[in-house]
């Protein structure tokens, strides 16, 4: 994350007490949002007192856009190890759908986190879609646009359907809690979210994938 790391934190010679800032600021901020969480009550879930909490961030919002950042950081290098390392854009296409389910598995609380910060409207806005979420959509549309000219896709609108593909795996995780009422279980649940992924790929092969091609 280079210069957005807090200074404190860069010259940190032991960083245990800042993950559980951060660990217990996401589930906070996940759950009340920015506007409703207090840092009070992140310096007591992660057990420090207040002022080394201030030591750390100097603000909410510093807390806040620094939680937000490690989070598509690690969004963005688990789409990206798959460019160019992997040439086929069907298997790039495949293991995009995968390791953005893993991510969200380990990191449950992102879909509310991005949720509440999109809603929002703030400043947040601007730096997430200009520095994450526009950068990963015309990845996509470049990859499907490969896959065209490879003969691996069928000919379709390569923006609109990078969209789709975010769409069908971002919808599950931002719905969940109604999806759970729907279905009458959790749909979060580990067996649960392995079946939308494999119903993902299963739509990606049938609907996106030339047929004449083998998934794997």
């Amino acid at each position: 994350m280079g210069r957005r790391v807090p200074r404190s934190l860069r010259q940190a010679r032991d960083l245990s007490t800042a993950r559980r800032i951060v660990s217990a600021a996401e589930e906070i901020f996940a759950e009340q949002g920015l506007a409703g969480a207090r840092m009070d009550e992140i310096a007591r879930a992660a057990r420090v007192n207040k002022a080394l909490l201030y030591y750390y961030f100097r603000s909410k919002e510093e807390l806040h856009r620094f939680v937000l950042e490690a989070l598509f950081s690690q969004l963005r290098a688990g789409v990206a190890q798959q460019y160019p390392a992997t040439p086929s854009p069907r298997k790039r296409l495949s293991a995009v759908v995968d390791n953005f389910f893993e991510f969200v598995r380990q990191h449950p609380n992102y879909p509310r986190l991005v949720q509440r910060a999109l809603l929002n409207r703030g400043p947040n806005l601007d730096w997430i879609v200009s520095e994450y979420y526009r950068p990963l959509h015309s990845q996509l549309v470049r990859t499907i646009e490969e896959g065209i000219s490879a003969g691996e896709f069928r000919r379709v609108d390569a923006r609109n359907t990078a969209l789709t593909v975010i769409s069908i795996m971002v919808f599950y995780f931002a719905a969940a809690p109604v999806l759970s009422r729907i279905l009458g279980h959790d749909a979060l649940r580990p067996p649960e979210v392995a079946k939308r992924r494999r119903a993902v790929q299963d739509f990606l092969e049938h609907g996106l994938f030339r047929p004449e091609i083998g998934m794997r």
